[in-house]
């Protein structure tokens, strides 16, 4: 399990690299990456600010791996998130799963960026041609962390 908080961006395909070595049971290694879009609803967004509790930040990630680790068989994790200054098309977000099996990986996967998404505390300030906000949790954030929890752990 890795964890970073991190100014500066990552190299997905290092990253990746660095998952998969030292394990020859690993199966699948599934990724999502997470960019600047460059709009929002009817506004262009110029620019992001991303904000972190340091400490806490690290604590919360660390809680959503091991409860990902409970729920599947991982050989790996890895987590980066990206704070401060980001432009459209920069990448805020690396989620990263080992498993000996693909399903295992898929699912810890959308599982970790759905609780990071809802329960990890970052804050994020949109610049658009409009001024800028601070955002707050979208409601299909929020629901798609609810079905993980009605979702029982795989046997």
């Amino acid at each position: 399990m890795s964890i970073s908080i991190q100014e500066h961006d990552f190299d997905v395909a290092a990253e990746m690299a660095a998952l998969r070595h030292g394990s020859s049971k690993t199966g699948a290694l599934v990724s999502f990456v997470g960019l600047v879009r460059d709009f929002s609803k009817d506004d262009r967004i110029e620019n992001i600010f991303l904000e972190h509790y340091p400490g806490m930040t690290e604590n919360a990630l660390d809680k959503i791996i091991r409860e990902a680790t409970l729920r599947w068989n991982l050989l790996g994790t890895r987590v980066i998130h990206r704070i401060g200054l980001l432009l459209p098309n920069d990448q805020i977000v690396l989620v990263a799963t080992a498993a000996q099996h693909r399903g295992e990986a898929f699912a810890s996967c959308e599982f970790i960026i759905d609780y990071l998404k809802t329960a990890a505390p970052f804050w994020k300030k949109e610049q658009t041609d409009h001024g800028g906000q601070w955002l707050e949790t979208r409601d299909s954030d929020i629901q798609r962390m609810e079905h993980w929890i009605k979702t029982e752990k795989p046997a």
